[in-house]
């Protein structure tokens, strides 16, 4: 006797089957070891700034030219021209996969001539005329198509984060150029008026020579001391030159020099920034981008395992046929199909199960490449807050080098002039004042290149999307 509830349970039954046995195995994700700090390990600063990070953290500087040079690189700068042709490029595959969701209409004509036989067995020669529309839609039952279309997206979101993680890069590398820049200009102005002292030096022991004042080793001395210093000044007027041309190509231009805004002493850096380590995860575009990717892997992790699961898919074609060119346009027959499919796999060898690993593989290699990226931002961060204090401390320490140095240098010359000491004891004097000075310089730019390495570091301003 049949059984009319076990034969209606029956598609059913084999449908779960069916799916329980399409169903890919997915790895779960690695045990996560990311550990947010509380706060900072490096030395904390006075001068920390009440509001967040600026967008335009470079205009803290106070230099008309540096904000014009900053605003042409992002503008002009090659690698951001590549990396906003990829957006477009990006874009445009998100339209394309997100395409797949909606219906496709096409339309087909054909026309034939052909010999066949009739039931009777004799032969006759025909032609067919033929026009046809044709549309097909598939239904998303298990978001495939929407997994993949949001993989698209998420990717097109780090591909966005990319390019602000590159507008950043340049931005902080002109900024940085550009007080590199300074700090050879003052150098180059101390080698200058250096060596104009020395000269004076050279003539008065060529004089005092001469007189018999003094010995012809003193001469010899003040004018090796005028050629050591005549040397510096090619050599910094070449690295001024090559800093230049650098700035010149990374602002997007052609080689040549750049506008100079205020000296290098007048130049003070923006207020260190505030924030706790928390807030680099919305900062930095770089943690972003990798927050992204980890999205459009798992999207696509998803798209992928769902391609062993049976697929809907609707068709309609309607068309109008006859054997004359003249009846098709004026009494055609008029022709329609309607269908529907369900489509499932039953064996590949391996292949949608081995793409489900290799997709697995890669979202645990986004969520490892997120990790380690947060954890080079606190480094970088810590590094920056740290290098700050340390720079100040070390300044400190140079004033009372440099004014040890110039009051030796006073008391050297005029026990010098006043003949109770060689000429030697003077040109050390000067020799440590001019190394005081040039150390100066260079820590003062390296203060400011410094607070651009932290600005770059706590994520310049931009915000995650």
């Amino acid at each position: 006797m049949r059984r009319p509830g076990r034969v209606a349970l029956l598609p059913a039954a084999l449908l779960s089957a069916l799916l329980a046995g399409c169903a890919a195995k997915v790895a779960p994700p690695p045990a996560s070891t990311l550990q947010v700090p509380a706060g900072w390990r490096a030395p904390p600063l006075a001068d920390v700034a009440s509001r967040p990070v600026d967008q335009a953290w470079w205009q803290g500087f106070n230099d008309p030219a540096l904000t014009a040079l900053v605003t042409r690189a992002l503008a002009n700068n090659g690698d951001l021209r590549v990396a906003r042709l990829r957006l477009e490029d990006y874009r445009a595959r998100v339209r394309a996969t997100a395409a797949a969701q909606a219906p496709t209409l096409s339309f087909d004509t054909s026309a034939g001539r052909a010999r066949t036989l009739l039931y009777n067995g004799q032969p006759h020669v025909g032609n067919a005329y033929q026009a046809e529309f044709q549309a097909a839609y598939e239904i998303d039952v298990w978001g495939r198509l929407a997994n993949a279309t949001e993989a698209a997206a998420a990717t097109l979101r780090a591909e966005q984060a990319n390019a602000d993680a590159a507008a950043l890069s340049v931005a902080a590398n002109v900024a940085s150029g550009y007080l590199t820049l300074r700090g050879l200009d003052a150098q180059l102005e101390l080698a200058q008026a250096t060596l104009k002292l020395r000269e004076q030096s050279r003539d008065l022991a060529r004089r005092q020579f001469e007189v018999g004042y003094s010995s012809r080793l003193e001469w010899l001395q003040a004018q090796a001391e005028y050629d050591a210093a005549a040397e510096q000044v090619p050599q910094l007027q070449r690295q001024v030159f090559e800093q230049e041309n650098a700035l010149a190509v990374l602002a997007g231009g052609v080689p040549g020099p750049i506008e100079r805004g205020a000296p290098l002493a007048e130049l003070a850096p923006p207020p260190v920034p505030a924030g706790l380590p928390s807030d680099l995860l919305r900062r930095r575009p770089d943690i972003a981008r990798a927050e992204q990717t980890i999205a459009a892997s798992l999207a696509q992790l998803a798209a992928t395992r769902d391609q062993l699961l049976p697929s809907f898919r609707l068709t309609a074609t309607g068309g109008i046929q006859s054997t004359e060119l003249s009846d098709l346009l004026h009494a055609p027959t008029r022709l329609w199909r309607l269908g529907g499919a369900l489509v499932a796999p039953l064996f590949d060898g391996g292949r949608v199960q081995a793409q489900t690993d290799s997709a697995a593989a890669q979202r645990d290699q986004a969520i490892a490449t997120y990790e380690n990226t947060v954890r080079q931002a606190f480094a970088e961060t810590e590094n920056g807050l740290n290098a700050i204090a340390r720079l100040r401390e070390q300044a400190v320490q140079n004033d009372a080098r440099r004014a040890t140095a110039a009051e030796t240098l006073r008391i050297a010359r005029n026990r010098y002039r006043n003949g109770y000491a060689p000429y030697l004891e003077e040109l050390d004097a000067q020799r440590n004042l001019y190394a005081a000075d040039v150390a100066r310089l260079q820590l003062r730019t390296r203060l400011l290149t410094a607070s651009v390495d932290l600005y770059r570091a706590m994520g310049g301003g931009w915000q995650a999307r």
